[in-house]
């Protein structure tokens, strides 16, 4: 019998808007079910180990059901409330999308908490594998990746690989086997970066920075852009950034500007009156119709 593990959320929970609230769902190690709504994740403990673990709401709690019982629970419980955002306050964000008649869906359905990773390496090495290029590819590189280069459980499935794991390969097999293309060269510096302690993505989820000067420092990071590094500071809780890409630079044209095509700082405009909260306000305007 699988081991089983409960979390208390608080009232403006949703768990189907967390989990289907950006693409990562649908990134290995992460399985979605959307017929039954729960997902799949394969976590890691401290010493290594990974194991499957099964995460669905069951009775307005989270139920975790785990491959094994000899598992770090703790751990496993730590990084299921960081997955799924259950500490974060988006009190101040539903109070300014409650002013906007097209955004009180937000607040109706506790919608704002975007999925992440355990680790903020891992939402960064992702991260990079959504820029310049279609979903299609995103998907691929990161399978490529899980499969290739990360642990397998008893079962069969893969975790994500380790900073390690990732610097054991050179450039060319993150060109041919994962199919990285350019980034290639950036995957590898990173991981050795990473495991040299010269880079610590964990540091930016309580960095004292400044948000300006946070996303300078992930701009530091080869193959992070101000898309990709605005994307980032979503995931570690700062939303000031746009985040602004192709696909949501043209869901605002459709939505808000009849179809035509007008340049960033109009966008920017239009979501001012957000603050320190734009960037998670354009984002839930621009997947209203997911929910």
């Amino acid at each position: 019998m699988r081991p089983e593990f409960y979390l208390e959320v608080s009232s403006d929970f949703n768990f189907k808007t967390a989990v289907y609230s950006h693409g990562w769902c649908d990134l290995a190690p992460f399985r979605f079910d959307i017929d039954n709504w729960r997902i799949n994740y394969v976590f890691s403990d401290p010493d290594g180990r990974p194991f499957d673990a099964l995460i669905e709401s069951v009775d307005a709690r989270i139920r975790i059901l785990a491959e094994r019982g000899d598992i770090d629970a703790e751990k496993l419980l730590r990084d299921t409330r960081h997955i799924l955002r259950l500490d974060d306050d988006l009190t101040p964000f539903y109070r300014l999308t409650d002013r906007e008649k097209r955004l009180r869906w937000v607040c109706a359905m506790s919608a704002g908490r975007l999925l992440r990773s355990p680790s903020v390496f891992e939402d960064l090495v992702k991260t990079i594998c959504t820029t310049n290029c279609s979903w299609s590819l995103t998907k691929i590189m990161v399978g490529n990746l899980v499969e290739k280069l990360g642990t397998p459980t008893a079962n069969g499935l893969r975790a994500f690989p380790t900073a390690d794991a990732m610097a054991s390969v050179d450039e060319g097999f993150y060109r041919n086997e994962i199919k990285a293309g350019y980034r290639a060269p950036y995957f590898a510096e990173l991981a050795r970066k990473v495991v040299n302690g010269d880079v610590d993505p964990e540091t930016w989820l309580v960095s004292d920075l400044p948000t300006t000067e946070l996303k300078k420092e992930m701009k530091k990071i080869k193959g992070v852009g101000d898309y990709a590094a605005e994307n980032l500071l979503k995931l570690v809780g700062r939303y000031d950034g746009l985040a602004l890409d192709s696909w949501l630079r043209s869901q605002f044209y459709k939505k808000h500007n009849r179809g035509e095509v007008c340049d960033d700082k109009s966008i920017a405009v239009f979501y001012e009156k957000f603050g320190r909260w734009r960037g998670l306000a354009i984002w839930c305007d621009m997947t209203e119709k997911w929910h």
